[in-house]
């Protein structure tokens, strides 16, 4: 093996300022001819027809790939660049054609189906069955049975959507970084010191004097909250908004119209060759809900509880905006900011007051005694890690004995060539088969305003919601005990239930004895005030139907885009939609928003038919709290058991399982409409 790049050294943590774009592809090359070299040996070898000597190999190699091209993608959404964006799209398509050919390869099926079939199968732990279960299945919907010329389409469908979804997503990003506007003294009217500072810090990177506004959305959600000129409001509203499509000031530009068409015919016809109704119905295959039925009446059974509040709501907000704002005819550039104006009418508060009581450094030692208390796990920072910008920071993950179980990166800021949003991902799994041993180590990423001049950066308490979300996936990944990449940690978790461990920490956000570990004025250390802290748990239901309708639109326009798919018709996206919000909505976009060309979640992001699981996980989520609500937020036993039952676990079992193990009981939905204060 070239131990000379730096994707194949044997370090445990990847040299990134060592990485170039050259690497990419010759590492990727030599590491599927070893797994493909692998794969012929196994096949032909009758000896190799039990877990040791056929899965373990097989587990090593995909873990070995992963560690290869774990960085490559994480830099392409971090640090992109043309040179390096050209070389992952060439490894991607090549991972692809890799994955359908070992999925299609029957010898192999006919191997790990002698595992499955060997008397000694039923006496195995669980996660050994659970890989050759999960393997099995996989096998299946990779189109292991088909005939040609079938296969081969199914092959060559594979490597047309990993292409298409990679540039969906290049086009967002680039629009997002394309869109600039200076902003004038005179329209910086509404928008705190903190907002002006982060578009100082905008101008800045861009070489230009004054303030500066962008696409990012720490930006985007400053300006149409704060700023009280209506036109610098619609018109931020409307270049966010028409990204990558054939609307708005980029009109035409990187118009992401056609990849849409093309994703959904293609995932259709992927679906139709593998006996699928539907690629909602193929979707389902593996996730907790089951059938189309389950998702769209636990869809519409939300809807018709949140709706009516969120007409109210919106009655409500029209009337306020009309009398006190002068807005006669409110638009949806105006939602925001009538709706903080009303929030400040009613509970006599800001986002902003709570801001300065959220300094970033605070908030992550906070976050990380809360890890301490519920999980029994320090984060210890290490220092002097190889890493891809001078604000990434790295923690050791260390158990109550001492024991380092795992490490995180940290990357807390937006900045330009860093795609928008916040996730985890995967560096490195777990994986301990007595030949090779791995620490699972993750990357959090976010895009938060960094810091202004002298002070810290200071994040709303949306912001800090945001951060507990994706540690709540960093910690799911970093306790697993599963020795076995494919389903430790999120790998082999339901989608339906991989947000589970991510919203339910979210809960800790609101609680009175988390805030007190952090929220302190970065000044003055100040405790949280009670009188804000109460006035923070009187708005937290505050336009709930309104936000609850919205995401119940972004869900049913998903799956109903991938249930109804005709190919006589096409994808016809606009129109869903707009039937969606005829169904759901109370306020009604302008006819050129295309907020259908920017969703990376469903066309590039792995949530295709699947977006409802932000919902459904929150039952669950919700009702696994409840557990702590009730025996105490920081109660060790209820920790250790949630450790035990749903995080260490991971996908060695159903999420269905884990979840009545921790709990005793199946999952209620009561938990979760209480969270959004619509309970009965």
């Amino acid at each position: 093996m070239n131990t000379e790049n730096p994707l194949l050294a044997a370090g445990v943590l990847p040299a990134f300022s060592a990485i170039t774009p050259d690497h990419v592809n010759p590492a990727i090359d030599e590491v599927l001819a070893g797994f493909r070299a692998e794969v012929a040996r196994l096949v032909a070898d009758p000896q190799a027809r039990d877990f040791a000597r056929l899965m373990a190999p097989l587990e090593r190699w995909e873990e070995r790939l992963g560690r290869c091209f774990a960085p490559v993608s994480h830099l392409h959404g971090v640090k992109d660049s043309p040179e390096l964006r050209a070389a992952y799209s060439a490894a991607l398509e090549k991972l692809t054609e890799h994955g359908t050919e070992l999925g299609q390869n029957r010898d192999l099926y006919e191997a790990v189906k002698a595992v499955r079939e060997a008397p000694g199968f039923d006496a195995m732990d669980r996660a050994r069955r659970t890989v050759v279960e999960d393997s099995l299945r996989g096998f299946r919907l990779s189109g292991v049975a088909l005939e040609e010329p079938a296969r081969s389409r199914f092959k060559d469908i594979q490597t047309q959507l990993s292409k298409l979804e990679t540039e969906f997503e290049e086009a967002v990003l680039d629009a997002t970084d394309a869109w600039t506007r200076p902003v004038t003294e005179a329209e910086l009217g509404g928008l705190p010191e903190s907002a002006r500072d982060m578009l100082r810090t905008m101008a800045k990177e861009k070489g230009v004097d004054g303030h500066l506004a962008t696409l990012k959305g720490p930006v985007v959600q400053a300006i149409l909250t704060f700023a009280d000129d209506r036109a610098l409001r619609e018109q931020l509203y409307t270049a966010y908004n028409t990204r990558a499509s054939d609307q708005g000031p980029q009109a035409g530009s990187r118009d992401n119209s056609e990849r849409i068409e093309k994703i959904m015919a293609l995932r259709h016809e992927a679906a139709a060759l593998l006996g699928f109704a539907s690629s909602a119905h193929l979707s389902l295959a593996d996730k907790m809900a089951g059938t189309p039925e389950r998702v769209l009446g636990f869809l519409r059974e939300l809807a018709a509880k949140a709706r009516p509040v969120a007409a109210r709501e919106l009655d409500e907000l029209r009337a306020f905006a009309s009398a006190e704002l002068g807005i006669a005819d409110l638009q949806p550039w105006d939602v925001a900011y009538a709706a903080e104006k009303l929030r400040e009418r009613r509970f006599a508060f800001s986002e902003e007051d709570l801001k300065p009581y959220f300094p970033l450094p605070a908030v992550m030692q906070g976050l990380f005694t809360v890890a301490e208390r519920v999980f029994g796990v320090k984060l210890v920072e290490r220092h002097g890690v190889d890493a891809w910008h001078p604000d990434v920071h790295y923690f050791d993950v260390v158990d109550h004995d001492g024991t380092v179980r795992a490490g995180v990166y940290l990357d807390h800021y937006a900045r330009a060539g860093k795609r928008g949003g916040a996730w985890m991902d995967v560096c490195r799994s777990r994986m301990d088969d007595g030949e090779s041993l791995f620490k699972p180590v993750a990357y959090l990423t976010c895009n938060f305003p960094p810091p202004g001049e002298g002070k810290p950066a200071l994040l709303t308490h949306d912001d800090v919601i945001t951060l507990f979300h994706e540690f709540g996936h960093g910690i799911h990944h970093l306790l697993t005990e599963v020795d076995w990449p494919s389903i430790g940690g999120i790998s082999g978790v339901e989608w339906d239930a991989v947000e589970l461990p991510s919203q339910f920490m979210e809960n800790f956000a609101w609680q009175r004895e988390a805030l007190d570990l952090f929220a302190r004025h970065w000044q003055t250390g100040e405790r949280l005030p009670d009188d804000l802290y109460a006035k923070m748990l009187q708005a937290r239901h505050f336009h709930a139907g309104l936000f609850l309708v919205r995401q119940l639109e972004f869900a049913l326009f998903d799956f109903r885009l991938h249930l109804a798919f005709d190919p006589a018709r096409g994808a016809r996206p606009l129109e869903l939609i707009n039937e969606v919000r005829d169904e759901v909505a109370v306020l009604l976009p302008p006819a050129w928003h295309r907020g259908p060309h920017a969703f990376t979640h469903i066309f590039s992001g792995g949530y295709a038919a699947g977006y409802y699981s932000y919902l459904w996980a929150e039952v669950l989520s919700a009702d696994a709290f409840a557990a702590f609500e009730e025996a105490g937020v920081f109660d060790a036993a209820t920790g250790a058991r949630y450790r035990r039952e749903i995080l260490a676990v991971g996908g060695s079992r159903p999420a269905l399982e884990s979840f009545v193990a921790f709990r005793g009981r199946e999952p209620q939905p009561d938990a979760l409409l209480r969270s959004y204060g619509l309970a009965a």
